[in-house]
């Protein structure tokens, strides 16, 4: 007898029909046929015990085979894996969907980088990283562990297989995904971008996320979202309803669409009225945010404008010297910055850290160098130390460029610096520049409680007030110099680790300030820290100003001419000096 094995084998590989009568009757039946062709008469078969056996076989076959690549079972690590291994997009398609199902964070992670185009992978472990530049090298992190990988370039590393429709995919998980998140932050950013997106399929998946929400802002993100579906339907009912939601947001896609109902001949003329009312609400509450955004922005710009002068200030209003290299030791304050984010670049925040005290010691150093062999020589005479410390200035800057390159240096800035505070989508400032305001405000208290309470503050104070009777009472005036030139120039690289933060670091960047830090001394009042303080503060906001309405260079220009005309008639400046100081100039 001859038994159709492969008959068996495909009853097998269907595995819900061996439960069904119809299977067995097939099995019956094939058997019956091939029993009965070629019957010997001294062999007697069964057919029920037969049919038994089969099955038995058939479901101890299905049962040993092994889990497919679906199967629910599959680690995070295994799933992320395929990503690395699909043959064709439709494949990559069924990754992304397997990846969507998991709750977990790191698939956030996963998901922005594939949308960005930006997800690799290691080609000898198949690990998904995360590549960051940092100037000739990289910073390659694997995404699940987040180890720090000793990997400084990507030829070892290949990009994971995507395109614009699989891009657009792993966006939509990736809302669906933050909309589930416990975060507040990130659900809040993914209802934005769907608000923003007007995709009204999209928008529709907001109603059930509206029944379990409890944030208040979050709600309301809802509910403009629903409402600028609803602004374009034929009822004017519902126009109405979504004009009076959307009459308080300042999100600019609310604005767009606003006006388009505005400008539309045909919309019915209660609407377009209610619509205008509605859009002159929105540009008075924009007008107020834009003003609270100048005075941020102004203040902002005038802590970097304090931080850089009021080292100037020390020099000029105690020693009148014109260092004219001051830019340039705000400079080296710069590099060593950099030099030690090279020296620990898995260690972003401690460098920064670092690298406040090691820039002060570095450019101090250098300061009282420059006082001990060029300045000293040269008291009394202005233009002499002028023009010497403009040569220094352009030997600091040649030694940078010989050691360094004539090339800017990016610097990576700490994870608490990154991102902004954002109100609204008017009015956000950078954590940057906010942790620059203060960590300017720090060092101005710091100098003041420096000059205030110790006895070299109290023996600076009086050689700026009176050199010779200073010197009769015993206070050695060289040390005295030195120490001061020291201390600003240290000030002047403390500015250089803050402006390392907001822009390249590169051999002329202190020459970009040298001027304005000038004009903040003169116009605050010669040697008075407080005159600094508040003609910083009032220049950076003035500019800013100035910058909204006519653009930065004519408001550089302009400034610049308020402070020659403010001069003219006030040549002390703001906060004039007063007592022997001011009658011994």
């Amino acid at each position: 007898m001859h038994i159709d094995w492969g008959f068996l084998f495909k009853a097998r590989k269907s595995k819900s029909c061996l439960i069904q009568s119809g299977c067995k009757g097939a099995f019956k039946k094939q058997l019956n046929y091939q029993t009965s062709e070629n019957m010997n008469p001294f062999i007697t078969i069964r057919k029920p015990l037969l049919a038994t056996i089969l099955l038995l076989g058939s479901f101890l076959a299905v049962a040993a085979e092994p889990a497919t690549e679906n199967s629910e079972n599959l680690s995070l690590e295994a799933a992320a894996a395929l990503l690395t291994q699909a043959e064709d997009f439709s494949d990559q398609e069924k990754n992304l969907e397997r990846l969507a199902n998991y709750a977990d964070e790191r698939v956030f992670t996963i998901f922005q980088y594939f949308a960005a185009n930006e997800l690799y992978y290691v080609k000898e472990t198949n690990e998904l990283v995360a590549v960051e530049s940092q100037g000739d090298k990289y910073k390659i992190t694997t995404i699940l562990s987040g180890k720090l990988l000793d990997i400084t370039d990507r030829d070892s590393l290949n990009k994971v297989k995507s395109k614009n429709s699989l891009r657009s995919k792993a966006n939509d998980y990736l809302a669906i995904l933050q909309l589930k998140s416990p975060n507040d932050a990130t659900r809040q950013a993914a209802v934005k971008n769907i608000v923003t997106s007007m995709d009204a399929e999209k928008i529709g998946l907001l109603d059930g996320v509206l029944k379990t929400e409890k944030n208040s802002d979050i709600i309301e993100l809802i509910q403009i979202g629903k409402a600028l579906i609803e602004l374009n339907a034929d009822d004017v009912t519902k126009q109405t309803k979504s004009i009076a939601v959307l009459s308080g947001s300042v999100i600019p896609v609310v604005k767009n669409q606003l006006l388009k109902l505005v400008d539309n001949e045909t919309a019915d003329p209660e609407v377009k009225k209610q619509a205008r009312i509605a859009l002159a609400r929105i540009n008075d509450k924009i007008a107020r945010y834009e003003v609270m955004k100048t005075i941020a922005e102004g203040l902002s710009a005038g802590s970097i404008l304090l931080l850089i002068a009021v080292g100037l200030a020390i020099t000029f209003g105690v020693m009148r010297v014109i260092n004219m290299a001051h830019g340039e030791l705000m400079m080296l304050g710069a590099y060593t910055t950099y030099v030690i984010e090279q020296l620990m670049p898995a260690h972003i925040t401690m460098s920064i850290i670092i690298a406040i005290p090691a820039a002060f010691l570095v450019s101090g150093f250098f300061g009282i160098l420059i006082e001990r062999y060029i300045i000293r020589y040269l008291h009394g005479r202005p233009l002499d130390t002028l023009l010497a410390t403009f040569g220094v200035g352009l030997i600091l800057q040649q030694l940078v460029r010989s050691i360094f390159g004539p090339t800017n240096m990016p610097i990576v800035s700490p994870e608490f610096m990154k991102g902004a505070f954002e109100i609204n989508d008017v009015f956000a400032i950078t954590y940057n520049r906010i942790s620059i305001f203060f960590f300017a405000i720090t060092v101005f208290v710091a100098l003041i409680l420096i000059l205030k309470k110790t006895n070299l503050g109290l023996q600076v104070r009086a050689v700026a007030a009176n050199r010779s009777i200073a010197k009769a009472m015993g206070v050695r005036s060289e040390r005295i110099d030195a120490m001061t030139f020291g201390l600003g120039s240290g000030i002047a690289g403390l500015a250089g680790v803050a402006l390392s933060q907001v822009t390249n670091v590169g051999p002329n960047m202190g020459q970009q300030y040298i001027i304005d830090s000038f004009m903040v001394v003169v116009f605050g009042g010669v040697g008075n820290l407080f005159g600094t303080f508040a003609s910083g503060s009032f220049l950076g906001m003035l500019t800013k100003l100035l910058e909204s309405w006519y653009g930065a260079v004519i408001a550089s220009i302009l400034v610049l001419i308020f402070i020659i005309l403010f001069i003219q008639k006030w040549p002390r400046g703001l906060f004039p000096q007063k007592g022997r100081a001011a009658e011994s100039e």
